[in-house]
């Protein structure tokens, strides 16, 4: 069964929000999604709701960026008209995206039910601050690429991506979701060395990655601890639906983050100047398209 290639430009999108940042909020929008997550899960949330409401706001998000709730809701808005842009958001960008789930995710963002938030653990703070290891490889010298993602966005990405992905695989996505917004608990404590450094622990690894992770396990109280171990069981393989699911989102997480930088890398002019109309269409285009040919600018 061929993996669903109709979302894959859905997914370059949304990778961008580890990289959109806003006046007066403090970090990327996938990383504050990371935190609302957790938040809620502390709250009491059901998981599922937790689920379907942190992937609607981060579809719609990929066009509205920080036009969120909050803000559209400063300016006067009332949920009937907040609803209804947030959903041309998710609109704009879910066209592949299973109809059940899509519907589900609109009716999340029409409504716009705040989720009682709880306490913030503290391997959130901690992966917000753990930088990815980059491109990594035995017996070769790491590849750095600036800025490095971190693992909250990382683990953020991979349970959004787990979600879309969960009817393609006919898993359970709170299972999905869960376990990829925990599968990187060891790094709240272990520094990613990447795949190379892991390779030179040897037979330390497993008892150091089962030491760390049980310290940010640590950070939550029962039920919830419960949960996420129960959800963490689908992560060392692709035998079950769920596991195929995360695995899926794991590696193209993974690739895109670097295809985001080589994208940058060879971006032209001309992509800027006329497929993306950089100086765009309005009553002055005629005066700035004769300051930029008289000035033979680029």
């Amino acid at each position: 069964m061929a993996a669903p290639f109709a979302l894959r430009d859905l997914f370059v999108e949304l990778n961008d929000l580890k990289r959109v940042h806003s006046a007066g909020r403090i970090g990327s929008i996938a990383e504050r999604l990371f935190a609302q997550g957790w938040s809620a899960l502390t709250g009491g949330a059901d998981l599922e709701t937790v689920a379907l409401d942190i992937t609607a706001k981060a579809l719609a998000a990929s066009r509205l960026c920080d036009l969120d709730a909050a803000f559209l809701a400063s300016t006067g808005l009332d949920q009937v008209q907040i609803g209804d842009i947030l959903v041309s958001g998710l609109d704009a960008v879910g066209g592949a995206v299973d109809p059940e789930l899509k519907a589900r995710l609109a009716d999340v963002l029409q409504r716009g039910e705040a989720l009682q938030p709880g306490h913030l653990p503290a391997f959130v703070a901690a992966l917000n601050h753990q930088p990815r290891a980059g491109v990594t490889c035995p017996g070769r010298a790491r590849i750095l690429l600036e800025p490095p993602e971190n693992h909250s966005e990382h683990c953020l990405m991979v349970a959004v991506y787990g979600v879309v992905l969960s009817p393609f695989y006919r898993a359970d996505p709170a299972v999905v979701f869960l376990a990829a917004m925990s599968h990187h608990f060891h790094n709240a404590a272990m520094p990613d060395a990447g795949f190379t450094g892991e390779m030179l622990l040897g037979d330390h690894l497993a008892p150091i990655m089962a030491r760390t992770t049980q310290w940010a396990l640590d950070d939550l109280d029962l039920p919830l601890r419960e949960i996420v171990e129960r959800a963490r069981a689908v992560l060392p393989d692709d035998a079950t639906a769920e596991g195929r699911a995360f695995h899926a989102a794991d590696c193209i997480d993974r690739v895109l983050q670097i295809a985001q930088h080589l994208r940058a890398a060879s971006l032209t002019m001309g992509t800027v100047l006329d497929e993306m109309e950089l100086v765009h269409a309005g009553p002055v285009k005629g005066f700035h398209d004769r300051v930029l040919r008289d000035m033979r600018i680029p």
